[in-house]
């Protein structure tokens, strides 16, 4: 759920902080970690640090096919080991939510020309395309089969020939992708003989029909095979081919292969094994096995169980001659990073203390270090950290706490370097080179320190605060009042929900405050507009707080939302209680019908964008792991789903919705009306012809939904001061 939903925030910018993320991560270093890669002016080119020298590596002239008059457009591109090849990525279309397949070049600096790979091959439709690991061969997958070639574009095999829209080897299915991350599946073995790859059988998953009713004068469906809760999972196995003999050996994990999960798998390093991540059906057992490529043979290594749910694990990283690799887990409490033995006999815990380790950013093997994000004293926000890697350290900051907010880094690999991007709800992003050695950015005019001080702090600040519900829960929140705000007026509220365990909302970052579907200024007009973190939000506070929401969504959120509310209301005499509004999109959507629908003596607007009506309607991986399965009893997805409570509706709701949505189906609006309806409860419907989850497809659409949803607000929850 969570991918849709920051899709459709990136694009109205109100997860910025994310966007800010994923911009962190995009240096594509070179091995040594002096340099990195880039594309500028459509050619790929080197920038030396810390001189920030550049070089062209690969020319316009090496990327125009011979007899063209035009290169090919980079959309992405991996250099070989020894850099003297580089596979080129272009032409990209998307599969869901994002262009994972397209054509690929292999570009030869040595011999100075360009092949095209997988030719003969239908457009468009190469996915992962990879170099072997001496650099002589090119694997990919297309249309659910697995091929190699030769970099010249010669002697192209099919390692895979049972590839079918439901049988997908080397890649996955619809559940998968969106809520396991998984796309790219298939690895190399270290010495290039062979290729691990998952196979995912869908054919038994039913198809969810939609329905297109506009691009043409009689309507067509169009099949997705979705697993819906309670629906059996794919069957999900991995196999290593032999590249010689394109004869696959399948690997011998115990384990009903539809009760259970596979969402990791990469190759030990240096060896014939294979290490892999096993989940059951109720993701609350997770199993590492360790697997010989040859014989099939899989050994368990690494056991976790819990009450809640378990997530997939990072990229393992490797240590001591590989005989460790790495783990993160939060089953002491907080999230922290384990390094594991290979036989699983030795355990060690890297970062301890009261605090959840956020993100791995690098693990420096030489100088027995590892940097993480993390916040220990304040959850809104994110600063980076150090400790040593044999567990003996003390935890360090290495953020100067000068600079309250949210940060991040991309260290090169000998981390000598790194880019360090710097945002809070007052600073607009900025990023500094760093010398990370000794912490000194590269010039002073580039630094974070220089660029603040040509920041104009906003004339209305963000106010973060903390809020105590009459059940003793403490919230971390965000609020922005009206500009020239009288606190002898009473003023609208407007509270914007997310509520479940995929994404949090009320962080220090750029935006906060800002509502960017909103036709105007919300300040300006004379809104207060808020936002808060409930029970079971991602946020660093343990794991007692991110997993208590199990098998109660639909419940603890929705009850912290509305008990901060009710206390916000009744302590702060310029809140105008009868003009209080709520949103949200996704599971906002889902949080906002139920506020209004069980808590209809405090909000009186709402608008519910994309939002499950019914739990029992979403995938299996999503709604399962966070709610536990339905078996023996729904009792939980029924008591968690808004289309329980609709009988309660007072207030004024607009509901708005995709025809086209293949993640949250617009099943959930038509079931969600059919009870309205039968409850005679009047409310407003916004309908969007084949739009995705995203509500973004077609010529005006943005500018008509932010037009629809300011209009409704403006004339149920009125704006100004009284």
């Amino acid at each position: 759920m969570i991918k849709n939903l920051l899709f459709r925030l990136s694009i109205a910018c109100i997860a910025l902080c994310t966007l800010i993320d994923a911009k962190a991560q995009s240096i594509n270093w070179a091995k040594d970690g002096n340099s990195y890669y880039q594309i500028a002016s459509g050619e790929i080119i080197s920038v030396t640090l810390p001189k920030s020298d550049k070089k062209t590596i690969i020319s316009r002239a090496l990327l125009t096919p011979a007899g063209k008059n035009n290169a090919i457009a980079v959309r992405s591109f991996q250099l070989s080991d020894d850099g003297t090849k580089a596979l080129i990525y272009t032409n990209s279309k998307k599969v869901w939510r994002y262009d994972t397949r397209g054509d690929y070049w292999l570009a030869d600096l040595t011999a100075n020309k360009i092949t095209q790979i997988g030719k003969d091959k239908p457009a468009s439709s190469l996915m992962f395309a990879k170099l072997s690991p001496d650099g002589s061969k090119v694997a990919y997958v297309s249309k659910h089969n697995l091929y190699v070639e030769n970099i010249d574009g010669t002697g192209a095999k099919a390692l895979t020939t049972d590839g079918t829209d439901r049988l997908i080897n080397g890649t996955f299915d619809w559940v998968y992708e969106e809520e396991f991350d998984c796309r790219d599946g298939f690895r190399w073995s270290p010495d290039g003989k062979s290729i691990a790859y998952w196979q995912i059988d869908a054919s038994k998953i039913k198809n969810f029909l939609m329905i297109n009713n506009t691009d043409s004068i009689y309507p067509y469906t169009i099949p997705v095979e979705y697993p819906k809760v309670g629906e059996n999972p794919s069957v999900c196995k991995v196999g290593v081919v032999d590249v010689a003999s394109a004869k696959t050996n399948w690997l011998n994990v115990p384990g009903d292969n539809i009760q259970h999960y596979i969402p990791r798998m990469q190759w030990v390093p240096n060896s014939n094994n294979i290490i892999l991540q096993q989940l059951n059906r109720e993701q609350n057992e997770s199993k590492v096995f360790i697997c010989n490529a040859s014989t099939g043979d899989a050994k368990a290594i690494y056991t976790e169980k819990a009450k809640a749910w378990i997530d997939p694990q990072d990229e393992w990283k490797w240590l001591n001659d590989n005989k460790e690799f790495t783990i993160v887990s939060d089953k002491d409490g907080w999230n922290h990073l384990y390094r594991i033995s290979i036989d699983g006999k030795k355990e060690t815990l890297v970062t301890k203390g009261n605090y959840d380790v956020i993100d791995v950013k690098l693990i420096d093997v030489k100088n027995n270090t590892v940097y993480f994000l993390a916040s220990p004293t304040n959850a809104t926000q994110k600063y980076l950290f150090k400790t040593k890697l044999d567990g003996k350290g003390k935890l360090e900051q290495v953020t100067p706490s000068i600079l309250p907010g949210t940060h991040n880094y991309d260290i090169s690999p000998n981390a000598a370097f790194a880019r360090h991007t710097y945002n809070s709800s007052i600073v607009r992003p900025i990023t500094e080179w760093m010398n990370f050695t000794t912490g000194n950015p590269f010039t002073m005019d580039g630094s974070i320190t220089t660029q603040l001080s040509k920041q104009e702090a906003p004339k209305n600040k963000v106010e973060f605060f903390k809020v105590t519900t009459e059940d003793g829960i403490e919230m971390d929140g965000w609020m922005k009042k009206p500009d020239n705000f009288n606190p002898a007026k009473k003023y609208p509220v407007v509270f914007y929900v997310y509520g479940e365990p995929a994404s949090p909302t009320a962080s220090d970052t750029y935006g906060a405050g800002k509502n960017f579907l909103y036709a105007g200024d919300m300040a300006k007009d004379g809104y207060i507009y808020i936002s808060m973190d409930n029970r079971g939000a991602p946020v660093p506070k343990g794991s007692a707080w991110r997993k208590s929401i199990y098998k109660n969504i639909g419940v603890i959120n929705i009850r912290d939302q509305a008990m901060a509310a009710k206390k916000l209301l009744a302590t702060n005499a310029f809140m105008d209680k009868d003009r209080v509004a709520v949103w949200g999109w996704s599971g906002g959507g889902s949080s906002t019908l139920n506020l209004m629908f069980q808590y209809p003596e405090i909000y009186k607007t709402g608008i519910a964008i994309a939002a499950v009506g019914n739990q029992l309607t979403y995938d299996n991986v999503y709604q399962e792991r966070y709610m536990g399965t339905p078996f023996p009893s729904k009792e939980a997805y029924v008591k968690g789903s808004p289309i329980t409570y609709a009988k309660n509706l007072k207030g004024n709701l607009l509901y708005i919705h995709g025809t086209g949505d293949d993640n949250v189906h617009y099943q959930n609006a038509e079931m969600l009306i059919n009870e309205l309806i039968k409850n005679r409860k009047v409310f407003q419907l916004m309908s969007y012809p084949n739009r995705t989850h995203s509500i973004s497809e077609g010529e005006g659409t943005s500018e008509h939904l932010s037009l629809t949803y300011t209009k409704f607000l403006k004339e149920n929850c009125p704006p100004g001061a009284r």
